[in-house]
Parts: structure tokens; sequence; C-alpha cells
């Protein structure tokens, strides 16, 4: 059997870099963010659906705004919850269909930010947390999105907090820049494998 396994942080912890290593391990991973923007792009129901909720001119010329998009559901609660409501069961939808073509795999990765908000972490047989000091996440987000300090404070706002997501997770890898990260990739891929062939 495949085991299903998740990978989640909050913004900025490095959970991409760490789902890369696990690619070099040859597991299979499904990025749950890169896979809702292909659907908000293409996807019939989720276009429908996000003119519904935030207005047609969230999509110009047919090419969703993605900072149109933001500046609507990240100040709205509502919206943001309508959103998740469309978008979520169309990407768990798409990541099973995905999971059947990886049959032969001791294990598969979902990353998703929101592993726990969107409920994806139900059906996860393991869950990953990354995690690193808030000031670090801050900084890196900075200096990937180009934003500022409180446009991440505001993303960060509407992720669950770290202490609830490290409690509901198996596994911690902690990628504060102090401690080497491939060591605990290692260990948890290891252990993961074990569980699959028992």
């Amino acid at each position: 059997m495949t085991l299903k396994i998740g990978i989640t942080g909050g913004i900025g912890s490095g959970k991409s870099l760490v789902s890369e290593v696990f690619e070099k391990l040859n597991i299979p991973v499904f990025y749950a963010d890169v896979e809702a923007k292909r659907i908000n792009e293409s996807h019939p129901d989720a276009i429908s659906g996000l003119k519904a909720i935030c207005g047609d001119d969230v999509y110009k010329e047919g090419v969703l705004d993605r900072k149109h998009l933001a500046s609507i559901i990240f100040s709205d609660e509502s919206a943001l919850d309508q959103v998740n409501k469309l978008i979520h069961p169309l990407v768990k939808s798409e990541f099973l269909k995905w999971k059947n073509k990886h049959g032969e795999s001791a294990y598969v990765i979902e990353e998703a930010a929101i592993l726990f908000e969107s409920g994806a972490s139900e059906i996860m047989d393991l869950v990953i947390t990354v995690t690193a000091p808030k000031k670090l996440r801050i900084a890196r987000v900075i200096k990937r999105d180009g934003v500022s300090e409180e446009q991440v404070e505001q993303r960060m706002a509407n992720q669950i907090n770290e202490d609830e997501r490290i409690k509901r997770s198996d596994f911690v890898i902690n990628n504060d820049e102090q401690e080497m990260l491939l060591p605990q990739i290692i260990k948890i891929h290891e252990n993961i494998i074990q569980r699959a062939n028992s």
C-alpha cells in the first residue's frame, strides 16, 4: 500500500525545499499550491465559482488576477472561506487521481501550506511539519516575494499557529539554518519506508 504523507509548515518555513529533497530520494511530490493555481486558471467550476465570489474582474482577459484575488480574500474572511470551500475539494480530487498513478512508490507526498486548514490532513497517513523561527520566516518571504513585513504577518494570521501545527504532526523538521536538514529528512524517510513495508 502506498502511504500518503502530508508536508506542511508556515509561510517561509522552507517546506518546498524539504519536498525537493524528498524528490531527490525518488519520492513523488504533489504540490497542492501549484495544482490549486492550475485549477484556478483552467477548471470551469473554479472559474465560475471565483467570479461568483469575487466578481467578474477577478479574471482579466481570461487570466486570473492573483493580486486582486489576494486583496479580496486576505481582507474578507467570508470570501476566503468560500474560495477555500470551492478550491480544496477540487485539489483533493486531483491529488487522489495523481496518487493512483504512483502505486509503485512506498509513499507519496502532498506539500500544502494549509494542509490542516483545508482538511487535506484527514486523508493523510502521516504528517510532517517544517518549522523555523518566525523572524527567519518573515525575512525569507520578504526576500522571496518582495512584500512588506505587514503583508507577511497578514498571511501568517490566516494559517494555524505553529504550536498547533506541530502538535498535530507525526514528524517535525527544524529548518532554522542551524540544524542540518538532510539527516532529519533521511531519518524520517527511513521511518516511513519501514512503516510502508510492515
